[in-house]
């Protein structure tokens, strides 16, 4: 059983020393003014590696006995977890082995060389982080090592308390509103706001195609999930861990799950309002504001903004998940005459403001019709009405495979 409290939380906080930010706290003027509310952004993203996680790692290696610390350490990362661990052994001088998924985004593997030296062993391991977590575990056990656990461990917990620490030394707000994936960040929210800030109420969000805590407490057990889908990176989980779900069975938890595709849209906005880049798990929380417009008006909110690690290959994905949201863009397959004018025929079923974006046809021999596949724009989703009586009155025999993630898998 846990043994945190405030003391130990205020220890973990000076145990810091001057090598982990106080990361400030903002007044969002935007979000603030968008939603009637008073909101505010607490900016973990600006440690020196763009994440909190740098707390848990510190807490966690620092806390070692000095027979401990003059031996190995091993650990496995979901992508962020080896930056944090790999400065705090570079700091604390400190031998460690990571295992990371072969599958490493390559910008996350280029943040973690920054932080490569003397003290580093990296091995790249299979496809996923389970399998990566399973290989630590065995290296771990057969050398005798100290493992540090990216979430299920009570001293990683107890840092991840100091967030909400910082937070309502200077505020007691309405709503805490944070990410869940593995469940450790919020067990240390709920710890520290029980003991600091009672009458906060928190919300914690997570992507609506992985919902593992959702369904979990739903069910009212550890559940792991058949199948997830990974856009927003390491929020998006098949299984909590055993600690922290125990955490979060005995606190009343609402949870709300974000469309992975409405976050693009999320993404975006950032973009073009604020002219910041942020990756999926950044604007997690942000895009929950979306389903409690009505319930903040004239409260005080703060959202807890985790990483800052944006892989800028992904921009096109983002762009056509949220076009997709928005109902703005759609793709068809469509049955093409292959006689002359047949073309200038189709152009017929689109207005001044529809517009094409991809058009893929291959003319057949001794055939009436060949298929055509095509991506079409719009400015307004009402629009959709009409662009389909056109090309149904013109007989156009089509299919909207707009949803269908083997061809969105395939082409974007």
């Amino acid at each position: 059983m846990n043994n945190i409290n405030l003391e130990s939380i205020k220890k973990a906080k000076q145990d810091f020393w001057d090598f982990i930010e106080n990361t400030p706290l903002l007044f969002s003027k935007r979000l603030s003014k968008k939603y009637d509310a008073e909101i505010y952004i607490k900016r973990e993203d600006l440690q020196a590696v763009r994440s909190y996680k740098v707390r848990w790692a510190f807490n966690k290696i620092n806390s070692l006995n000095l027979e401990e610390k003059k031996s190995w350490v091993v650990c496995a990362s979901a992508w962020n977890h080896a930056q944090w661990v790999a400065i705090t052994c570079k700091y604390l001088k400190i031998k460690w082995t990571i295992f990371m998924p072969i599958t490493t985004p390559e910008q996350k593997v280029y943040k973690t060389k920054q932080f490569w030296g003397e003290f580093v062993e990296v091995i790249l391991i299979w496809d996923t982080f389970d399998d990566a977590l399973k290989e630590a575990f065995l290296f771990q056990e057969k050398n005798k090592l100290s493992f540090i656990h990216p979430f299920d461990d009570y001293k990683v917990i107890e840092w991840q308390a100091t967030v909400s620490l910082e937070i309502f030394e200077k505020i007691s707000p309405d709503f805490l509103i944070a990410p869940i994936w593995w469940g450790g960040f919020i067990s240390g929210q709920i710890l520290a706001k029980n003991i600091l800030s009672p009458k906060t109420k928190i919300i914690w969000v997570e992507p609506t195609w992985a919902k593992a805590m959702k369904d979990s407490l739903k069910n009212w057990k550890n559940i792991e999930l058949e199948n997830i889908n990974v856009f927003v990176d390491w929020a998006a989980v098949k299984k909590e861990w055993e600690k922290t779900f125990e955490i979060c069975k005995q606190e009343n938890l609402e949870i709300i799950d974000c469309p992975e595709n409405r976050i693009c849209s999320t993404i975006l906005e950032f973009l073009r309002e604020d002219g910041i880049v942020v990756e999926p798990a950044w604007a997690l929380t942000t895009d929950a504001l979306k389903d409690l417009k009505d319930r903040i008006i004239w409260k005080k909110v703060v959202i807890v903004i985790s990483w800052s690690n944006f892989d800028f290959e992904r921009l096109p994905e983002i762009k056509e998940r949220s076009m997709k949201y928005e109902w703005l863009k759609k793709y068809f397959l469509l049955s093409f005459p292959q006689r002359p004018w047949a073309l200038k025929d189709f152009l017929s079923v689109l207005w001044e403001w529809d517009d094409i974006e991809r058009f893929e046809y291959l003319k057949k021999s001794a055939k009436n019709t060949a298929p055509v596949f095509i991506w079409i724009k719009t400015k307004d989703k009402k629009n959709w009405e009409r662009i389909e009586k056109n090309m149904q009155n013109l007989g156009f025999k089509y299919k909207d495979v707009t949803n269908d993630e083997l061809y969105f898998d395939l082409l974007v």
